[in-house]
This record gives structure tokens, C-alpha cells and sequence, in this order.
């Protein structure tokens, strides 16, 4: 009956282009205002109705463009149970740097500023000792620290034994260090959670071999015992900012949970893309690798050097240049948010620790371990700690950022507001560019 009645309107009398497409549009409403005749009560009142109508959704449309463009995400969390995990890489390293008895003369000459101590002999050093060769840093650390072989007194993973073969040789900021597992193409594998089904050592910290401290340096330690860092073999060790200590006359329980959390990047988040350009000197971008680097960069920069634990070709630092690397650092470290911007990776895998403890040895122990390891009681004591490490259970946690808000979610409401206040979609929207295109090309054909 509508349609009769436009139809018999359009044949009745002229209507103008405005009122027809009025009359044909989708667009609810403004066909009751672009009528024949002189606007009258009715129309003003659809008028008002339809343009607090356009009002309303322009709002609410505007509100939802503005939330899209801040991109919110939200973080979804989850477990995922397995019959087997990949074990983590342990990173140990005793927080003496050199065995005092394994440093010659020479050493200590070269090491002064670094440990502090005078020479061995009564005489001192003599001026022909002025002519010693420039030291072989790699040689020293690797010479005079402490050797996994005398350390490791007893190994387990899982009940199978482990010895210190398994282990790899790392450098760090305290010098020599042990990595276990830290190979990424095969790596150690737990099949059971809980205590006694991971990674089990007994080590002996040699405290007898520590140095004797004669006057503080900055690379002075008053400590005792070993530092540890669990991380995945996809990122190398930062052991003396992320690592814990481990005491001696302890057993250590570690329980581990691994968690691999997914970042979103620009805009939504800030997060770098392994499919980026990787740090040089490492397969896999992480954020202790950029820091590495950073340090790295400043301290060749500086001191036209590096050092042991550093990535790159330069010469490692001698002892000589040791306040120019701690010059070097310090400005880094102050500087750190304009010359060293590290992001997040995407993907990362961390691991969450809760650590326990019992004291050891036993009264019923200690005679027992002095046999076997032919040291006094006193020494077992002193020296020696149990260190266990283990996944809580076999699953691990996703924490993986989503989009609160995407391109759908916005035009879904886009779409729900129009039609809920004006009535229109995408194809009444095709209508008025239709309509406003018609108009344009008869007003430039009458020019």
C-alpha cells in the first residue's frame, strides 16, 4: 500500500529529487520529513526524532573508534598437561672468580686490580718483573677458576647419573661457569614432576681455595657459596643480576614451573618479533642477549675492549683497564633507558621458582661423608650443599595477550548502533554516495 501510495504521489504532482530519494532510501525516518507541502508539526517532530537519532549514533560510534585505537588486549591463561617437558638450562658458577692456589706470581701481578692481594714471594715484585708479557685473560679465567671435575662430588637426572661432562663451559661476571642442558638441539627431558625427578648435585665450594682479602676492589666477594640461574637454552645467562645464591650446609629445593607467555606487538603491545634481526653473537633474541650486547657495545666504546663474558672479537680487557669497564657500565647503567632499549620478545620461556631448604649434614651423615670424600667433618660442613631442582608437576602455563577489541568487534557495533538508531546499513550508506553523485554530475552537466 506504501509503495501505491508513493507511486500515485509521483504520478499526482512534481516532486522534487530531495523527496524522491527520501521516498525510496532505506534511511528510517526521512521519508515522514521530506514530504510535498509546508512543513508542518509532524515533520518538524520526525526531524527532531531523526537527527537526535543521528546524534546518538555518531556518539556512540565515535566512542567505539576511539576504543579500538587505544588497542586494549587482555591476558588469557591456561594449563597445558604433558607426558614429557623439556628441562630447563642451569647456569652455576662459585662466587670465587680464582683458586688461590692455582694463581702464580704472575697472576696476581696482572690481577692486582682485580683482587687486591700483594705478591706471594716476601721480596715483592722486582723490577724485572715489569717485564712480564701482557696477561691472556681467556687463559687466566679459564686456568685458575674453579673446576666442575673437583666440584662436583655426586650428579643425578631422573636416577640416571650425570658427571661433569654433561656440563658446558660458560663465561660470566664471575668468571668461569657451568651450564647444564644448555644444548638446544637435544636436550634433557624430565618424565615425572616432583622432588628426585630432576637435576640432583652434591658440590663442594672449595672455600679453601677462595682469596684472602688484603684491601676491597669492586670486584671484591664476602660471599660463600654458588649462584645459580634457571633459564631456557634459547637465552644465554645473566647470572649476576637473575641468578640466586645457594648456601653451603644446605639442601636446596627448587621447584620449577615453566610458563611460556606470548606478547602482542605494535600497537597492541611493544614486543619484538624473532622474525627480526637477531643480536649479534647469539642465535635468538632475549633480553639478557641485548643487554649483553649493550654492555658489550659501551664497554668497546669506551675501553676499546671486553669482557670475558662479552660477545664480539675485541681483545678482553686486562685488569689494567678495570675502572674504565666499571666507568663504562656505571654510564650505561644511568643511561640504560636512551642507549640500551631492550624489548620483549614475543615468545618467551621463564621459568617460576619456590626455594626450600634443610640444613646439611646430618649428625649421622657427616662421618659418613668424610670417609668417603677423605675431608675432615668440619670441612663437609663448610663446604659442601646438596642442590635440587625439579618441575612441580608435567604441565607448563600459557599466558598469551588476545586483542580485547578488533577490527570485527568495531564494526559489529558500528553495524548494531546503526541500525538501532537510524536504521541504515552499509548498502543505505551506498544509497546516499549514489544519491550525492547523481546530484553532482546534474548540477556540472547544467554548468
Amino acid at each position: 500500500k506504501k509503495i501505491g501510495r508513493w507511486d500515485s504521489d509521483i504520478k499526482g504532482r512534481d516532486i522534487s529529487k530531495d523527496q524522491q530519494f527520501a521516498i525510496s532510501s532505506s534511511l528510517h525516518g526521512i521519508d515522514h520529513i521530506f514530504v510535498s507541502g509546508h512543513l508542518g508539526m509532524r515533520q518538524t517532530v520526525w526531524a527532531l526524532a531523526f537527527l537526535t537519532s543521528l546524534a546518538l549514533f555518531l556518539y556512540q560510534a565515535a566512542k567505539s573508534a576511539a576504543a579500538y585505537l587505544e588497542h586494549p588486549h587482555v591476558a588469557a591463561l591456561r594449563e597445558e598437561p604433558r607426558q614429557d617437558m623439556v628441562f630447563p638450562a642451569v647456569t652455576l658458577c662459585n662466587v670465587n672468580r680464582f683458586r688461590f692456589s692455582a694463581l702464580t706470581d704472575t697472576d696476581i701481578y696482572h690481577l692486582a686490580n682485580l683482587t687486591g692481594l700483594p705478591p706471594k714471594n716476601r721480596a715483592g715484585h722486582q723490577p724485572g718483573d715489569l717485564e712480564y708479557p701482557a696477561p691472556n685473560m681467556q687463559d687466566i679465567f679459564n686456568r685458575t677458576g674453579h673446576q666442575l671435575e673437583h666440584m662436583l662430588k655426586n650428579c643425578n637426572f631422573s636416577g640416571d647419573k650425570c658427571s661433569a661432562k654433561d656440563f658446558s663451559v660458560v663465561y660470566t661476571r664471575y668468571g668461569k661457569c657451568y651450564t647444564f642442558n644448555g644444548n638446544r638441539s637435544s636436550p634433557w627431558r624430565a618424565k615425572q614432576g616432583g622432588m628426585g625427578n630432576g637435576l640432583e648435585m652434591m658440590l663442594d665450594i672449595e672455600q679453601d681455595e677462595y682469596l684472602p682479602i688484603w684491601r676491597e676492589t669492586n670486584e671484591t666477594s664476602l660471599e660463600a657459596g654458588i649462584r645459580v640461574q634457571i633459564h631456557s637454552q634459547d637465552e644465554p645467562p645473566y647470572i649476576h643480576q637473575l641468578g640466586f645464591g645457594v648456601s653451603p650446609g644446605f639442601q636446596t629445593f627448587v621447584s620449577c614451573q615453566e610458563q611460556r607467555i606470548t606478547y602482542l606487538p605494535q600497537p597492541w603491545g611493544h614486543c619484538r618479533s624473532t622474525a627480526e634481526q637477531v643480536i649479534p653473537g647469539y642465535d635468538m633474541y632475549s633480553i639478557s642477549a641485548c643487554r649483553l650486547h649493550c654492555e658489550s657495545a659501551q664497554v668497546l666504546a669506551e675501553c676499546n675492549c671486553r669482557m670475558v663474558h662479552m660477545p664480539g672479537e675485541a681483545d678482553i680487557c686486562t685488569p689494567s683497564k678495570i675502572k674504565c669497564v666499571d666507568k663504562a657500565l656505571a654510564m650505561l647503567q644511568k643511561n640504560s633507558a636512551d642507549s640500551c632499549h631492550c624489548e620483549v620478545p614475543c615468545n618467551i620461556t621463564r621459568y617460576t621458582k619456590e626455594l626450600s631448604m634443610v640444613k646439611i649434614p646430618s649428625r649421622g651423615s657427616v662421618r659418613y661423608l668424610s670417609r668417603r670424600y677423605h675431608k675432615t667433618e668440619e670441612y663437609i660442613r663448610e663446604n659442601f650443599l646438596v642442590l635440587d631442582i625439579f618441575f612441580e608437576a608435567l604441565n607448563y602455563e600459557t599466558i598469551e595477550q588476545k586483542k580485547a577489541y578488533d577490527m570485527a568487534s568495531l564494526l559489529g557495533d558500528i553495524g548494531g548502533q546503526m541500525a538501532l538508531f537510524i536504521g541504515a546499513s552499509i548498502l543505505t550508506i551506498l544509497e546516499i554516495l549514489d544519491y550525492i553523485y547523481e546530484v553532482i554530475s546534474n548540477n556540472f552537466m547544467q554548468l
